[in-house]
């Protein structure tokens, strides 16, 4: 069972990575509001009802099963990870709508995220407009920015994909990411008088700190507008843009002028590999890393994390008590891109990326005690750990953790061979810091955008 399957370094000390540290008090536990000074005792922010900044962790299909999981393999059943260190921790449900405003039970990206970003919920597909008369819908990085805060996107995924997408854009379909991308929004195109693509829209918001996949999509022409004739990424620079590929040109980004991280032509590598379940299951196997198809000097979830708060920090404007804050979301992106091929290590990998980015995080919130912490999901998923004993109709795979003891996965919400499906549970949601206490109990994914939008006292 300790075999080397793929000849690279096995993954054999990752819980040395992941530990919180010491196990979480019991206070730490809560998990509904109590009264005011309970509230108060466990809420990081010394009191302070007003954030000046936010940092939103998202995982993406990152539901309790897939949280189980990583910290199951990686430091334990009786372990924690960072996000379980979180002081105050909640539920919320994540449905979707259709176009008459009925609830559709199982959400996917796009509709999901631009309930955190809208407060609004909207039809499965649709980037931060209405569902029915498909008009935009004022996301929480606008109103940041109109109030002054310096803002960033973060992501694993191309940075067109749907959850960074929702925070700078406008779009009838995901799927128009780039100015070739654009058949299923014709009235979203520059001809027509709409905005364009979801790249194009993204560096015309000037957004300071952009950073993720998706360089194939940047590399497209735009065909109509005032940039006719350029690429996206051609545009970003016109716009002031420092346009980075790597972790050494990211680290030489300097504060000042906005930045376009672009670290792969479609979604970033994972970072675990190993192999995908299967029917009637795998033999007990042991995730490895060393990804070959992740270029060299790609710079980690948890390194893009704190660049991009080094660089929020010093483009905050003002001095002194007058000195505006910053919103940056992150995104592990491919919990889900995983969880949808049926791969338990490229998930539980991706699931410890955003737990390192989230510790990155909390240290900073630990210093800068104004900042709310969010971390969360934007639907859950299909992975589900079974008992060795079960013979699932679907895909299992069979891992030894980190404890050297055997546990079963099990891919079944789609046919063999089929992408494996969302699933329509509610999700966890946990937070430190201002105003973190509205976070408790069971509340809807739309109440996020309260939330974030009270704590930065955003108009």
């Amino acid at each position: 069972m300790g075999s080397r399957p793929y000849g690279r370094r096995l993954v054999w000390g990752a819980a040395a990575l992941l530990v919180a540290g010491a196990a979480v008090p019991a206070a730490a536990s809560a998990s509904r509001p109590g009264g005011a000074a309970d509230v108060s005792a466990l809420s990081a922010g010394h009191g302070a009802k007003k954030a000046k900044n936010v940092i939103l962790l998202i995982g993406d299909g990152m539901g309790d099963s897939e949280i189980t999981l990583a910290r199951d393999y990686t430091v334990g059943a009786a372990g924690r990870l960072n996000m379980d260190a979180f002081p105050l921790t909640g539920a919320y449900t994540t449905y979707s709508v259709d176009r008459y405003g009925k609830p559709d039970y199982v959400t996917d990206s796009a509709a999901s995220g631009t309930g955190w970003a809208t407060g609004q919920k909207t039809v499965n597909g649709r980037i931060s407009k209405s569902p029915g008369t498909d008009k935009p819908m004022t996301t929480i990085l606008e109103l940041a920015q109109r109030n002054g805060l310096a803002t960033g996107s973060v992501t694993t995924a191309e940075l067109t994909d749907a959850t960074p997408a929702v925070l700078a854009s406008h779009a009838t379909d995901r799927s128009c990411q780039g100015p070739a991308d654009m058949k299923a929004c014709p009235a979203d195109t520059i001809a027509k008088g709409g905005p364009g693509s979801i790249a194009e829209q993204s560096v015309n918001h000037k957004v300071d700190v952009l950073l993720g996949g998706g360089r194939a999509r940047f590399d497209q022409k735009i065909t109509e507008g005032p940039y006719r004739g350029m690429t996206v990424t051609e545009q970003a620079r016109k716009l002031g843009y420092q346009v980075v590929t790597d972790g050494k040109s990211l680290q030489g980004a300097r504060p000042g002028r906005p930045v376009l991280g672009l670290f792969a032509p479609g979604n970033v590598p994972v970072e675990w590999t190993g192999k995908p379940a299967a029917q009637g299951g795998t033999d007990p196997q042991r995730c490895v890393t060393g990804n070959p198809e992740r270029a060299a000097g790609t710079p980690s979830l948890e390194a893009q994390t704190r660049k991009a708060l080094q660089l929020l920090e010093r483009k905050q404007k003002g001095s002194g008590d007058r000195k505006k804050g910053f919103f940056l979301q992150v995104e592990g992106a491919s919990i889900d891109k995983r969880d949808h091929a049926a791969d338990p290590c490229g998930q539980i990998g991706e699931t410890a990326s955003l737990d390192r980015a989230v510790k990155v995080a909390r240290a900073y919130a630990a210093e800068h005690p104004d900042t709310l912490v969010v971390t969360t999901a934007d639907h859950a998923h299909t992975s589900q750990i079974v008992p060795l004993e079960a013979n699932p109709p679907g895909l299992s795979s069979t891992l030894i953790t980190n404890e050297g003891q055997p546990l079963k996965v099990n891919y079944s919400t789609n046919t063999p061979g089929a992408s494996q499906e969302h699933t329509g549970t509610q999700v966890r949601i946990a937070a430190q810091g201002p105003q973190a206490e509205h976070v408790l109990g069971v509340t809807d994914q739309t109440q996020l955008f309260t939330t974030i939008r009270t704590a930065l006292s955003l108009r």
